[in-house]
């Protein structure tokens, strides 16, 4: 079978991939985003269907309060023979020696769930993994010299680790054992440490050089578990020599083997834009699959060299696994009839040599369930189910607060895109506004709002309790420098229809009353800026497009979303 890369497309990183029977199973990094942990199936590593997530893998389920691009990075599954693992770290604190970080392992005997309690387990640093072997249990971990003048990556690690197991198989305890071994020490940037055993070696994956453009994957092995492990001196993957690889940032990765003996490199990469102010990603860092064979003793690609390929052959094993995720069926009457099959297909490959497809994700639905996220905490009660593919959402705090924000948003998955949607709304002050946003974080957004200024001609003055002034579409840009105002104009009465639309990193707001015609609000904005490479702080997720609602003083101010549209090239 020929798929085209990547095989999952849109903010999909840190990859990590088992196979387990006949089926093979992929997590990857959800940040601040809920659901968390998102999980996916396949049965050949190209055509993957979501399901479902760790639900459980936040106590307390919350992330309020943490920075932009932190909470829960980089998971690894691992099966034991009996049940699924997860490992993970929620980081709390960004750009500074001490991570604030927690690292816990969930398990569950299908990967749909019900997923135990998370079980702390050490956190020497972020990015852990689990490797069961001989019945025993290993935690990898990266090691974090918080110190003043320590290295933030210190080298790898590994410890045992005891189970102590509920009468389903699931771990409900965990525990150190013996000591803590230093497996390898580098002076470049190494994490997300992955072992494969094969042919009687431990294979030592490690992500190399960052996430930014000097990423790849490095290999070590050894004949002991603890070492000492010898260095390839060939990169098995990386683009950091040749900017022109359509697929760039290319690392993370990890070792699966099919059901015929293959082997296969599960790796993330990105698709950049060709801006004046150099390449930039929005649509984040995705996930791609390459073959893999084993050359005197290395695994290498199996097309020759370090540079990822956009086109592979993968196993084909038959039947078709449907990419829409699953429908929950008190949703379905949510749906008009005209949406049926309908689905998050952009996080499907596109047959290799087939031109790109216009792919919806429709509707808003009781307790929108994937491929809607939200922001530091899952759907609540700020989130009112109409019927009918319509949704009201409570306003609460504003697109720069790291605490509670009505926001419902879907990853860009393509470079062309275009989101629409309906907002009835009546704000009756400046603290109240509702619309449409394209999201990266709360220093990077636009957002083009229905809300209230003051009459035409007066100052902003803050006097909406007199009870003039008038509804108006405002589009604000969020910005690392501080917010900006780009336009404000007159609101058409009644309903709303907002659009945006992206071509490359051109981006168009534009709105119209509903069933009229659209009208520009604004500049052509850009869409490059909601991305990892923008600015001077550290970035790990990708682009949205959503809904949100804002009331900063009562936090009751409620507005009407319906027809929704969200359609990738």
């Amino acid at each position: 079978m020929r798929v085209e890369n990547p095989v999952l497309r849109g903010f999909a990183p840190d990859p990590t991939a088992i196979r387990v029977g006949d089926r093979y199973y992929l997590a990857t990094s959800s940040f601040e985003w809920f659901p968390t942990i998102p999980l996916y199936r396949s049965s050949d590593l190209g055509r993957w269907e979501y399901a479902g997530s760790v639900e459980t893998a936040v106590p307390g389920r919350s992330l309020l309060g943490v920075p932009d691009s932190a909470g829960i990075w980089a998971p690894a599954l691992s099966h034991d023979g009996e049940v699924f693992w997860v490992v993970y770290s929620i980081v709390r604190s960004i750009g500074r020696r001490f991570f604030d970080l927690e690292t816990y392992v969930c398990t569950a005997r299908d990967v749909s769930g019900p997923w135990s309690e998370p079980v702390r387990v050490p956190g020497h640093g972020f990015d852990p993994s689990v490797l069961h072997h001989d019945g025993r249990h290993y935690l990898l971990n990266l090691q974090n010299d918080s110190r003043v003048g320590g290295r933030r990556f210190d080298g790898i690690v590994l410890t045992e680790l005891t189970a102590d197991r509920a009468g389903d198989g699931t771990v409900r305890a965990l525990a150190a054992t013996g000591s803590t071994h230093l497996l390898l020490q580098r002076d470049e940037l190494v994490e997300g440490p992955k072992i494969t055993v094969e042919n009687g070696w431990f294979y030592l994956l490690l992500a190399q050089g960052g996430t930014g453009v000097e990423h790849g994957v490095l290999t070590a092995r050894s004949r002991s578990l603890t070492g000492p492990y010898e260095v390839d001196d060939v990169p098995m993957l990386t683009t950091r020599d040749d900017p022109s690889v359509p697929l760039q940032k290319a690392g993370h990765g990890e070792l699966v083997q099919a059901p015929d003996g293959r082997w296969f490199l599960v790796h993330l990469a990105s698709r950049p834009l060709r801006t004046p102010s150099g390449p930039r990603n929005p649509l984040g860092r995705e996930t791609a699959v390459q073959p893999v064979v084993w050359t005197d003793g290395w695994p290498r690609l199996a097309h020759g060299g370090w540079h990822p390929a956009v086109t592979v052959d993968l196993p084909d094993p038959g039947a078709a696994v449907d990419p829409s995720p699953p429908v929950d069926p008190s949703a379905a009457a949510g749906v008009a009839a005209s949406d049926a099959g309908a689905s998050s297909g952009d996080l499907s490959p596109r047959a290799a040599g087939h031109p790109a497809g216009d792919v919806s994700r429709r509707g808003l639905h009781h307790a929108p369930g994937w491929p809607w996220s939200t922001l530091r905490e899952p759907a609540g009660d700020w989130i009112q189910p109409l019927g009918d593919g319509r949704v009201r959402l409570r306003g609460r705090m504003g697109a720069e607060s790291l605490w509670q924000q009505s926001l419902l948003a879907q990853r860009l998955t393509e470079h062309r895109t275009r989101a629409e949607v309906t907002v009835a709304a009546e704000p009756v002050t400046f603290t109240q506004s509702a619309g449409l946003v394209l999201w990266y974080g709360t220093r990077s957004y636009y957002q083009l709002h229905l809300t209230w200024t003051e009459p035409d001609g007066e100052p902003q003055a803050g006097q909406q309790w007199h009870g003039h002034g008038r509804r108006v579409l405002q589009l604000e840009h969020g910005h690392p420098d501080g917010a900006r105002v780009l336009a404000v104009v007159p609101a058409p009465a009644g309903p709303v229809r907002l659009s945006v639309s992206t071509d490359g990193a051109a981006g168009t707001f534009a709105a119209g009353p509903a069933g009229g015609p659209f009208e520009q609000v604004g500049p052509q904005v850009d869409v490059s800026e909601l991305s990892d490479d923008f600015g001077d702080e550290l970035r790990f997720t990708g682009s949205f497009a959503g809904i949100s609602a804002v009331d900063l003083v009562e936090g009751t101010f409620t507005a009407e979303f319906s027809d929704w549209v969200h359609r990738s090239e």
